[in-house]
């Protein structure tokens, strides 16, 4: 009885370590996820012509990871600017098509990848969304 005892207790060990292993393994797959929202909205004027269009944008930008939250932040007045004159490029033909807002969010996402790429190393911002994206 005290030898199938002490089999049962030898045989609990390996399978709470395997347990506390996966538990670690399954936190190091999936790494904290925040949404930097660049405040206050970014505003200005696109277009060319003798009417001005104007923009308003509100931006969230997703990056995994406190590091990489903090850098972001740091970078946060680089971001804008490049964000700004993005927006102030377009033109009202180009934003009227259906897909353009789509195609303006993905060509965001990529300057805003390299300009971080270009200051830490790596492009840090996973994806990017428009919380509001008003064109007049």
């Amino acid at each position: 009885m005290k030898a199938i005892l002490a089999l049962l207790i030898a045989l609990t060990f390996p399978l709470h370590a395997m347990a506390e292993e996966t538990e670690a393994e399954g936190e190091q797959a999936a790494p904290a996820v925040a949404y930097i929202n660049l405040t206050p909205a970014l505003v200005g004027n696109f277009g060319t012509g003798p009417k001005l269009k104007f923009y308003k944008a509100d931006v969230s930008l997703r990056v995994e990871g406190p590091e990489a939250e903090a850098k972001v932040t740091h970078h946060e007045p680089l971001i804008r600017n490049q964000l700004v004159m993005l927006f102030s490029e377009q033109t009202e033909e180009g934003l009227s098509a259906p897909d353009a807002k789509e195609k303006l969010r993905e060509e965001a996402l990529k300057q805003v990848q390299q300009v971080l790429t270009q200051e830490e190393g790596e492009p840090l911002v996973k994806d990017l969304l428009f919380n509001n994206l008003i064109l007049q």
